[in-house]
């Protein structure tokens, strides 16, 4: 384990992970200041990375060509997941409003989610797009738990996992999570991996990620089963790399898992991690939202998909 900052560094467990990073790089931390960082977003054409500071309710953007952080948007509605779709266009999860939004390339908002059959969704919390432009979401109740992350309010609808169209249309996918959080599509798309963050709230609860086998036309879920246990605290949010790894938070850092479910190694970082995302004009920069910090790390991979 090594690192120029103190509690920082890798720890290989598994000898595959040695091909993953680079032997004189170092985890950086770019800045610091949030109450609770989430949602990293990479905008390729700009350069620039976005994540959300959900109790100050603001979103936050690193040029990375010269370190500079600026506020992005403010207020933010307390946003919490962001990714960017196939046309570059910000996608996020909304806790105050408890919608799904998309920022259109002449800055205006769009509404995709708010209501599932006349009642209003708890507080979505991560989003994907997929390839054929349908985006998928969580809705555990987290932002309405307390004022802290949103307003406290009386949960409407279960904690489930959703789908909308390009044409608008709504579907719930899952239906029997605790609390669904991070999400992200295998190489293939064949399978959506899903976390649940339930031990949060209910003692024994689930800590996992499970992988959603989906159907044929990928509109729906025909099995599923436990992919990975977390060791350290809760997985919450996670990305793919280029060979199909999962690159996961969780509480001492990131936990990287093969396709098997095999946790083979872990960058520690000194804060609790909520999400990851691989940026760079390459794509082989992992961008790591602490607690109250932005680090990074230089990688011999390359993450999957943009944004």
């Amino acid at each position: 384990m090594y690192g120029e900052l103190e509690g920082c560094g890798m720890e290989v467990i598994d000898d595959t992970f040695s091909e993953c990073f680079i032997g004189h790089a170092r985890v950086e931390r770019l800045w610091t200041g949030a109450r609770w960082c989430e949602g990293p977003a990479w905008f390729a054409a700009g350069r620039y990375l976005i994540w959300s500071d959900i109790p100050n309710n603001r979103m936050l953007r690193l040029d990375e060509p010269s370190g500079h952080v600026s506020v992005f948007r403010n207020p933010s509605q307390n946003s919490n997941g962001n990714t960017v779709d196939r046309q570059g266009r910000l996608v996020s999860c909304e806790h105050l409003t408890r919608r799904v939004t998309r920022t259109e390339h002449d800055g205006s908002v769009s509404v995709l989610a708010s209501e599932w059959q006349g009642k209003r969704l708890n507080s979505p919390n991560d989003v994907v797009v997929k390839s054929d432009g349908s985006v998928w979401f969580t809705d555990p109740s987290y932002g309405i738990m307390t004022d802290y992350e949103g307003d406290s309010a009386e949960s409407e609808l279960p904690c489930q996992v959703y789908r909308i169209d390009p044409d608008g249309s709504l579907s719930v996918v899952a239906e029997d999570f605790v609390k669904p959080n991070g999400l992200a599509f295998s190489l293939d798309e064949s399978i959506l991996y899903v976390s649940d963050t339930g031990v949060s709230h209910m003692p024994g609860g689930p800590r996992h990620i499970r992988a959603l086998v989906l159907s044929a036309d990928g509109r729906s879920v025909t099995g599923s089963s436990v992919f990975a246990e977390c060791s350290a605290g809760l997985f919450d949010g996670f990305r793919v790399d280029c060979n199909g790894r999962l690159w996961c938070s969780a509480e001492d850092g990131v936990h990287c898992i093969d396709p098997s479910g095999k946790l083979i190694g872990k960058v520690h970082i000194p804060e609790i991690v909520s999400n990851v995302t691989f940026g760079g004009p390459k794509r082989n920069r992992l961008f790591i939202c602490g607690t109250t910090s932005i680090y990074s790390l230089y990688l011999a991979i390359n993450g999957s998909t943009p944004g």
